[in-house]
């Protein structure tokens, strides 16, 4: 994998610690704050609209510009909400500059996911796509427990100052890293509108569909695991780290698994992985009480979520190969729109008699729904690198 690919990957670390450490800090947030934990959720639904909204406007907006100078414009914009963000005393505003970090997390992924896929040959997306999210997920493993070390000692205001400075190293590696001309596909051969058309193709709609599903059951229990932890769980808030670098843990195993095989063996992936995330939920529900199972399985659920979650975005990609420019925010979009629903859904289950245990029942019921709208059309699912624009038609029939 060319060096470019992992500067990119830093740059995803940084984002990724800033999308997933809300699920240590809501508690503080939402005290600080003065508002309810369910309340303070909404800060990351508000991330995952403005990533879902933004994906498709922001790389339509930066398709023409330099790579390096689209990257380091968006880099720069989310280290600055960073900054407003921990200086705020507003829930609002608070919520505001959410949304601009998303748009700008939207906008980087999109073009560096244009990047990576114009890096390697066709037939190696999905490994140039684990190498991108490896960053994502590292900052599972270590970003975002340190994220919630960090704002158990000095406040959670102190991790988004972290978040903010650590975008400053990245920028200087995609200043040296990446070539300031242009790279990837030649916008003339593929009109804005072309590409925008894809949306309308079934294969697509559905990968996109599927994905959004399994990103939902994510991070409707990942946005409330602290809170699931400390309750159920009767541990100390400590413990939410651990159980964060564990789920981290296994995000990253679970993306080298969707590396290795989702260019050629997607089907397997999703008929295997997907039995046993469907069960996993209810399981980690059922045994939230027990320490040692509750730990092991967030371990087991971040690898299956991730699995399941990455084939299923490296799908898109396939399914959108005539959308060169726009393929990458197609996939970001179809994952944050799961991560904007998938918290709002579980905060209706908090107070009700489920209490800390409805995000988990709510994940079980999301795969579900995956899998049973997947069942179909498992034939779309199977098909490695091989087909061509022209086949990607769902048979009526």
């Amino acid at each position: 994998m060319p060096v470019s690919l992992y500067l990119l990957a830093l740059a995803v670390f940084a984002m990724g610690t800033s999308e997933f450490m809300l699920a240590g800090l809501l508690p503080d947030i939402a005290a600080d704050l003065g508002v309810t934990v369910g309340s303070a959720g909404t800060l990351t639904s508000a991330f995952a609209i403005g990533m879902a909204a933004g994906a498709p406007l922001m790389a339509a907006l930066a398709r023409n510009r330099p790579g390096r100078a689209a990257l380091l414009g968006f880099l720069l914009l989310f280290s600055a909400a960073h900054a407003v963000g921990a200086l705020t005393t507003s829930l609002p505003v608070l919520l505001t500059t959410r949304v601009v970090a998303a748009l700008a997390n939207a906008g980087f992924l999109a073009v560096a996911l244009t990047t990576a896929a114009a890096l390697v040959s066709a037939d190696r997306k999905g490994r140039a796509l684990a190498v991108l999210l490896s960053g994502t997920t590292i900052a599972t493993i270590a970003g975002v427990p340190g994220g919630s070390v960090l704002g158990t000692l000095l406040g959670w205001r102190a991790t988004f100052w972290a978040v903010a400075a650590l975008c400053l190293p990245a920028a200087f590696g995609i200043l040296r890293g990446i070539p300031g001309r242009r790279t990837g596909p030649d916008i003339a051969a593929a009109p804005l509108r072309a590409e925008l058309a894809l949306l309308a193709r079934p294969r697509l709609l559905l990968v996109m569909l599927l994905g959004a599903l399994v990103n939902a059951a994510t991070f409707a229990s990942f946005t409330f695991l602290a809170p699931v932890v400390t309750g159920p769980g009767g541990l100390d808030e400590w413990w939410i780290s651990a159980a964060l670098v564990l789920f981290g843990a296994g995000s990253f195993a679970g993306v080298t698994i969707a590396g290795r095989l989702s260019d050629r063996r997607p089907g397997l992936v999703v008929a295997a992985g997907g039995p046993l995330l469907l069960a996993g939920w209810p399981a980690l529900a059922l045994l939230a009480g027990e320490p040692v199972a509750l730990l092991l399985l967030v371990f087991v659920q971040g690898t299956l979520s991730f699995a399941l979650g990455g084939t299923l975005i490296t799908r898109v990609l396939y399914e959108a190969a005539g959308a060169p420019t726009m393929a990458g925010s197609y996939s970001i979009a179809a994952l944050n729109v799961g991560a904007a629903a998938g918290p709002l859904i579980a905060a209706t289950t908090l107070g009700t008699a489920a209490g800390e245990l409805g995000p988990l029942w709510t994940s079980g019921l999301l795969v579900a729904a995956a899998l049973l709208l997947a069942l179909p059309f498992r034939h779309v699912l199977a098909a490695g690198h091989r087909k061509s624009p022209e086949q990607s038609r769902i048979p009526v029939s």
